[in-house]
Parts: structure tokens; C-alpha cells; sequence
């Protein structure tokens, strides 16, 4: 089993662990010869939210080599935060305040001590023209091909509406006003482009609504024609989150920079978060956050 691979976009790489390191202390990551997959899919996780990832090799790394027994996939667990704290010392020894200045990330598997990692080499030139290396091992563990064939997404019905969101830091501002008034978000769609967010408690009812918001036509819908009338486009959706964990899907703010929302009406909601533009992606994060059934 080998892996090597130089990251030639190290803050898209950090930006992406960084958008779902508060999601679970342990994400799984699986490197195919096309692509890189980051699932985190804990029962734990806040309110149940999963994510299901797919960015494209090309879109982070050069020089890319990957060799397994299991079809030339390997896929291991490792410490989202310890990935994270190795892309930040990756990241941040290209500002302008660094010691030095990075020239090249190589990461690759390799076993020390019998305990197998994730080494990130990086190296470097200070101001005065001196080589540095510096090295992260991230520890890791390997799992078994039995295993990961039970990874399996969560399954949800059609949506009955997508519509494109609006940038997920000014969403941010509002729904964290909104946190401490009350526990859970009611988010509601329609197909004319008109999205809402609330809260409604014995207390305080707080609604903000936009207007002409995009509809787009997802892949699916467009290969999945049947024979029932579509509904009404000025009907709402509705799909009642936790507050808490629609928050932590808005972390991924940091590297969105279209994101549209499906709402499956009081089963779930399923948010594709785009690295780079939808048209040519890099990549694409997706997010599910199950419904609060409202008793």
C-alpha cells in the first residue's frame, strides 16, 4: 500500500477540513485514483448531520501516486483536528509573518514506530536563503475493505424543491441572532425562488424571507421525469433542523461559493456546498441534516 502526493492547493485543503472539523473528532478519508472523499457520518454528531464528499484529485494535488490491494483505494479515520493543525502550519507558512516561505507540501503515507500516518513534508526557504523541513505525522488508521463497504449515504426521497442559497456568511449573521432565542430553525422553500428562515416559540416569532432566489434543475431531476403534475410553484416546503446544527453546516462558508439547499419536506435537508463554481467544480461537499419531527 503507497501513497504520495504534493498539495498544490493548500488553502482549499485547509479550508475544506476546516469546514467540517467541528462536525467529529474523527472523519474517514478515501483517496481513489479520481478523487478524494471525506465522510463524517457519527450517530453522535450534533442533531445527526452527516457530510459526503467528493473533491477531485487534479482540483488539490500534483504528482499524485496511490497503489492498494483494495482497487487502488485507500481509506483510513484520522483526528480532523490534527489533519487541520498540519494544513494550518502547511497554510500560514506562506503569509507574510511566517519564518519562512513554503515552497512544496508533500504528503504520504508511511509507518513509524509501527503506527501507521499521514506524514506532511514541508519545505521551505527562510528570509536569509536557508532550507527548512519541517514534518506533521497525523496519525491514522487504515480500514478494512469489509468496512468500508458498509459506508453507505443516508437515503432521502425526491426533494420537493432546490433553490439556491444566499451567501452562507450573511445567512450566518442572522441564524445566529436567532440561536438564543430559540432550538430549533423552520426552513421553508418554494419553486419561485422564494426562501424563509424562522423561529417560532410561546415567545418571539422571527421570519426573514428573500425574494428571486435561483431554482436551478438538478441532474437528477432532469433524468427522472415521471408522469405526476408538478406542484404548485408557489407552494412552501418546509423542513424543521436543529439550530445548532444548521450552524455547524454554515462553517463551510469558508470555502463555499455556491451552495444549494433541497428540502425534503418534514424528512430531511441535503445542502451541496460547490469548491469553485457549480459549472466546474472542484469539488462538492454535501451535507444532510434530518428533520425535527414537530410533535
Amino acid at each position: 500500500m503507497r501513497f504520495r502526493a504534493s498539495i498544490d492547493n493548500v488553502p482549499t485543503f485547509f479550508r475544506i477540513i476546516q469546514s467540517i472539523e467541528k462536525l467529529q473528532k474523527k472523519c474517514i478519508i478515501k483517496f481513489t485514483e479520481t478523487n478524494m472523499h471525506l465522510i463524517c457520518n457519527s450517530d453522535t454528531n450534533e442533531g445527526g448531520i452527516q457530510v459526503w464528499s467528493q473533491v477531485k484529485v487534479d482540483s488539490l494535488f500534483s504528482g499524485y501516486r496511490i497503489v492498494s490491494n483494495a482497487g487502488n483505494e485507500i481509506t483510513m479515520t484520522l483526528s480532523s483536528e490534527a489533519l487541520l493543525a498540519a494544513l494550518r502550519s502547511a497554510s500560514s507558512s506562506t503569509g507574510a509573518s511566517s519564518s519562512y516561505a513554503t515552497e512544496e507540501v508533500i504528503m504520504k503515507l508511511a509507518k513509524k514506530n509501527d503506527q501507521a500516518v499521514m506524514s506532511f513534508e514541508i519545505t521551505g526557504t527562510t528570509r536569509v536563503g536557508r532550507r527548512v523541513k519541517v514534518t506533521h505525522d497525523v496519525k491514522i488508521e487504515v480500514m478494512r475493505p469489509s468496512d468500508v463497504d458498509k459506508l453507505s449515504e443516508p437515503m432521502c426521497p425526491e426533494p420537493d424543491t432546490h433553490i439556491l442559497l444566499p451567501p452562507l456568511q450573511k445567512l450566518r449573521t442572522i441564524v445566529d441572532r436567532l440561536r438564543p432565542m430559540s432550538d430549533i430553525l423552520a426552513i421553508r422553500a418554494n419553486n419561485s425562488g422564494c426562501l424563509q428562515i424562522s423561529i417560532h416559540t410561546e415567545s418571539v416569532k422571527v421570519e426573514t424571507e428573500w425574494r428571486d432566489c435561483e431554482n436551478p434543475t438538478m441532474a437528477k431531476d432532469a433524468a427522472s421525469q415521471n408522469d405526476d403534475p408538478p406542484p404548485d410553484p408557489e407552494q412552501l416546503f418546509t423542513v424543521l433542523v436543529s439550530i445548532r446544527s444548521f450552524i455547524k453546516f454554515l462553517n463551510s462558508h469558508v470555502v463555499s461559493t455556491t451552495t444549494i439547499a433541497c428540502i425534503c419536506q418534514n424528512h430531511c435537508m441535503i445542502l451541496y456546498v460547490y469548491i469553485g463554481d457549480a459549472a466546474d467544480a472542484g469539488g462538492v461537499l454535501t451535507f444532510y441534516i434530518p428533520a425535527i419531527l414537530d410533535g
